[in-house]
């Protein structure tokens, strides 16, 4: 008797994951140029969020570290990628709404706070919050071991250290082994679930059972993806954050698209959305 109802609510929890569609690297490069098209097509409207980001990172560095903030700034830096999931909901509201034909401009993108899966969005988003504090220890501890409690006195200095010691180069070294650790686990539970949570309200535990199940059905073409965001947030960086007014929103949008083609849509949702297009498309031209 148990073990029918154990065998049972297995069964119950497996149909409740969505099903997965197998995709290749083509794929990832269409959802990135849909992302670009979204971007585009409303731009001005997505440069007051985009701000957001490198306002909000600045606000958290000095937050964290107070005074002793240049030994993470390079991990403050590179982990907020592991809160670009969740901070890119408003990007996934709109790709959301311009397909179904609303109205786009960026207030209503806000919309996403109301929404019925707020609440299991928050959770894993909390999820990310956790691993981005985790990966800022790790830092901490590593810069630690290998430096000693002593704070550079200036950026040139730590730059110094960093560059021309052995240390400096072990901490390169093993600092970037261990965020691509973090970074693997959140695309993992990530990639599909924030969207997937904003679609249809599904559970946090559902949204990253589908998220990990997408990974591990599609290993070469979300590592690929992996890399595009790890590329396009170097870029970004290395703009002194001002490419990722652009970065953040294309990414957001992009991703949106790569859910769209890894997750089959719910019966009828197809049908829905092309009506609703469609009838967005005609009404210009009957009035």
């Amino acid at each position: 008797m148990l073990q029918s109802r154990v065998s049972a609510g297995t069964i119950a929890r497996q149909a409740a994951i969505p099903e997965i569609r197998k995709i290749t690297t083509e794929d990832v490069v269409d959802a990135l140029r849909h992302g670009f098209d979204d971007f585009w097509a409303h731009p001005s409207h997505y440069v007051f969020a985009g701000l957001m980001y490198p306002i909000v990172m600045t606000v958290v560095a000095f937050w964290v570290s107070g005074q002793n903030v240049l030994p993470l700034l390079y991990p403050l830096a590179t982990g907020f990628a592991l809160l670009g999931p969740f901070v890119a909901l408003i990007f996934y509201e709109i790709s959301r709404r311009q397909e179904l034909g609303l109205d786009t401009s960026w207030s209503h993108g806000f919309e996403v706070l109301r929404s019925p899966g707020m609440a299991s969005i928050a959770t894993v988003g909390l999820v990310l919050g956790v691993l981005f504090v985790t990966w800022l220890i790790a830092a901490q501890v590593l810069f630690v071991g290998l430096f000693g409690d002593r704070v550079p006195a200036s950026l040139p200095a730590l730059f110094y250290e960093v560059f021309t010691t052995t240390n400096g180069w072990l901490l390169i070294a093993a600092g970037n082994v261990i965020g691509l650790l973090f970074a693997i686990e959140v695309l993992c539970i990530s990639v599909v679930s924030f969207p997937l949570m904003l679609d249809r309200h599904t559970s946090p535990q559902i949204a990253i059972a589908t998220s990990i199940k997408a990974t591990v059905a599609n290993p070469i073409p979300m590592a690929f993806w992996g890399l595009i965001v790890a590329v396009s947030l170097a870029v970004g960086m290395a703009t002194l954050f001002v490419g990722m007014l652009i970065v953040m929103p294309v990414l957001g949008h992009a991703t949106w698209h790569l859910y769209r083609k890894l997750v089959v849509p719910q019966a009828g949702r197809q049908a829905r959305t092309r009506s609703r297009a469609a009838t967005a498309t005609q009404s210009p031209k009957t009035t």
